[in-house]
């Protein structure tokens, strides 16, 4: 085409870029199954639409479909949904907006998957259309009374760990193709009660209630749009909130709150904290919840040997690097806790 259909510009000046802009953003995710025929044709042609309008996010397309997370200039999402409407599958699409604002993408990519949820299943033996009834905020807070009902949480354990429905089942996993088949085993005995199903934005409910209906559960419900859809309907209803808690969210601000209760401990001195963060020693770089406190004591790191491997010259640092364990190289996202007798390790 021509053009490049690539960011390579450094991200810190990309960072620094969007901290000066002056107009507003909003940050907005959207998903649909359909089928792609070309999904490399799909991506650049995507692409180029998408950078017309200045949009930033991380946008997988495979065979199955679309799934993105995007910030765009909040003048432009009228154009958006002109671009969206001008592709037959995405036309009239639902666009889950924000809770919360702040610095969530500073580039835009797109990248082609085998799927757009990675989820281990063999996708030929059930059809993912077929999925559990979509229910809204209201009906939700209605079944959520019933005691005969069961909700399950289908995101992963650190998702789960700053915020969930009350009540709500939610596996110790790190991955959603982990919790398939973990969510069948807790489930076993209870399929003949009703079953209601949700996540962040309603993409992984979408394939698990498909997978179950198929797997023998008959009475599947869905949360439509997630988290996401139910606080603005919570908000716009005037309705009880059920969710208590913080929203995880997989872009650059890590959460959005949903209640005000924080149920969660920062993971290096155990105060009350829902605050996510990556550790700011790239080598390690582990996902783990930390106060303010601890941000200015260990410098952003999970702990003091992260915190002096980062004043290392970077020669030294490269050297050290390979062979040189972290908390990151040591632990699964999130299951890092500090030892707070003396957190060192």
């Amino acid at each position: 085409m021509g053009k490049r259909l690539h960011n390579k510009v450094n991200k810190e000046v990309l960072r620094e870029k969007i901290q000066n802009e002056q107009e507003e953003r909003v940050t907005l995710s959207f998903y649909k199954y359909a089928h792609i025929p070309n999904p490399q044709l799909f991506r650049d042609h995507f692409y180029l639409k998408l950078e017309e309008i200045n949009a930033f996010g991380r946008i997988y397309i495979a065979k199955e479909g679309v799934n993105g997370q995007m910030s765009i200039p909040a003048d432009h999402v009228n154009k958006l949904r002109e671009i969206f409407n001008h592709i037959e599958f995405l036309k009239n699409i639902r666009l889950n907006i924000a809770i919360e604002e702040g610095i969530s993408f500073i580039k835009l990519t797109i990248k082609i998957r085998d799927k757009i949820v990675a989820d281990g299943l063999a996708d030929d033996g059930f059809d993912v259309t077929k999925g559990g009834q979509h229910i809204d905020a209201v009906k939700f807070n209605e079944l959520a009374e019933n005691e005969d009902v069961v909700i399950v949480d289908m995101r992963n354990h650190y998702e789960s760990e700053v915020g969930h429905f009350k009540d709500a089942i939610c596996p110790d996993v790190e991955t959603f193709r982990e919790s398939l088949p973990i969510v069948e085993v807790l489930l076993e005995d209870k399929k003949n009660q009703h079953i209601v199903m949700y996540c962040t934005g309603g993409i992984r409910c979408e394939k698990a209630s498909a997978y179950y209906k198929h797997r023998g559960f008959d009475k599947v419900y869905q949360l439509d749009g997630g988290i996401i859809e139910y606080a603005r309907q919570v908000e716009k209803l005037g309705i009880e909130n059920k969710f208590i808690g913080k929203n995880f969210v997989f872009d650059d601000r890590l959460g959005e709150r949903i209640s005000q209760e924080i149920i969660s401990n920062c993971h290096q001195c155990g105060k009350p904290c829902d605050s996510h963060t990556n550790c700011a020693n790239d080598a390690c770089h582990i996902l783990f919840i930390q106060c303010t406190d601890c941000a200015v004591n260990y410098e952003s790191t999970c702990s003091h040997k992260c915190k002096d491997f980062n004043k290392l010259p970077i020669a030294e640092r490269d050297r050290l690097k390979p062979m040189t364990e972290f908390n990151g190289t040591k632990f699964g996202k999130g299951r890092y806790k500090a030892n707070r007798k003396d957190n060192i390790l």
